[in-house]
């Protein structure tokens, strides 16, 4: 059986992070929220509450998932609609199924789900969001989260803002976007890092974040994103905000707020605790062998086997071996510095499902 570690090596051998220590004080309980609605994600749910269960027995908060109502911006009921993933997620892994209106987003912009889904968090209670393509690779109340301070994934490409020749550089636009809100931009930046690199700038991943009130975290968040997805700042004409609004949001949310991207150590989520896998295939192709024993040994158990295998890329992926297939095509000490690159390879092997 497989139990939490307290150490996980990188794909280069090194420690993500040192031995935990022992804290004084107990840690703060907190609720854990992911969004799933009809489709791919109410699968992917079954996966993070399986992984989480298997790691989190007794944990003290609750696990909630988040379903947006049928409304407006819906064309169709988006509810989970497989009462058989209804029934493990509620009555086998104990998680509470709220609901949620879509005011400001829906179908067409399926991101701003994690946005609006914070409506339906208890107030005044400290959460942690993760994305629904999540694992869970350990006890979560280990995490050294201060809910103060918030935080997000650092395990991000430089996906926005795209520099063209002649438009305005990183700089310039990120300045626009901190001027609109009136914070302070240059308190944001990290020093360590050149002009005009990315990295100096504060960007996040959306795959997790944290804070101590889903109120007024997911208040602030809804307003920056429709602000600039409505009245964007004049450097933000070359740019495009689809998939990247959340992304370009947060950062702002999350500066605000007093975080930033040390509030929380490095190595704990996307390290020893979580693995956000995003899809299959890439999860085979490039996560640690330690993420795909968790995969496979959570998602073994006849209950849950049969459940999974109406999803037809979890039944190829997992069941029949094409993963293991993925993952002989690469090795895992030199991965391609480009995502892109490993979705070529597993497209043209015919092994991009999902």
């Amino acid at each position: 059986m497989l139990s939490a570690m307290r150490v996980r090596f990188s794909e280069q051998g090194m420690p993500v992070r040192k031995e935990s220590k022992q804290t004084a004080t107990p840690p703060v309980p907190f609720n854990v929220l992911i969004v799933a609605q009809q489709g791919r994600l109410e699968y992917e749910a079954v996966v993070f509450a399986a992984s989480f269960r298997h790691f989190n027995p007794g944990f003290p908060g609750r696990l909630i998932i988040a379903e947006p109502r049928p409304g407006p911006r819906w064309s169709r009921d988006p509810r989970i609609a497989n009462s058989a993933v209804r029934d493990l997620l509620a009555g086998d892994f104990g998680a509470e199924v709220l609901s949620f209106d879509s005011l400001q987003f829906g179908e067409s912009y399926p991101y701003g789900n994690k946005i609006e889904a914070l409506a339906a968090l208890p107030p005044d209670e400290p959460f942690v969001f993760f994305d629904t393509d999540t694992l869970i690779t350990g006890d979560l109340t280990e995490v050294p989260f201060d809910f103060d301070r918030p935080s997000a994934s650092r395990r991000v490409e430089g996906t926005w803002p795209t520099i063209e020749l002649y438009g305005p550089g990183y700089a310039a636009i990120w300045t626009s976007l901190y001027d609109k809100f009136g914070l302070d931009f240059e308190s944001s930046l990290d020093p360590a890092w050149p002009d005009e690199y990315w990295r100096r700038y504060l960007y996040f991943n959306a795959g997790f974040f944290y804070y101590r009130d889903p109120a007024g975290f997911g208040r602030r968040f809804a307003d920056y994103a429709t602000a600039i997805r409505d009245d964007p700042p004049a450097e933000l004409v070359c740019q495009s905000l689809d998939p990247w609004l959340d992304q370009v949001a947060l950062p702002l949310v999350i500066h605000s707020l007093g975080g930033g991207r040390d509030a929380l150590p490095e190595g704990w989520l996307d390290g020893t605790h979580s693995c956000h896998y995003r899809v299959l295939p890439l999860a085979y192709a490039r996560e640690d062998q330690r993420a795909i024993d968790v995969l496979e040994e959570v998602t073994a158990p006849n209950r849950i086997k049969r459940v999974l295998k109406a999803y037809e890329p979890m039944k190829r992926m997992i069941y029949q071996g094409k993963g293991r297939k993925a993952r002989a095509l690469f090795d895992r000490t030199s991965l391609p510095r480009k995502e892109q690159a490993i979705r070529n390879t597993l497209k043209r092997e015919k092994l991009w499902l999902r």
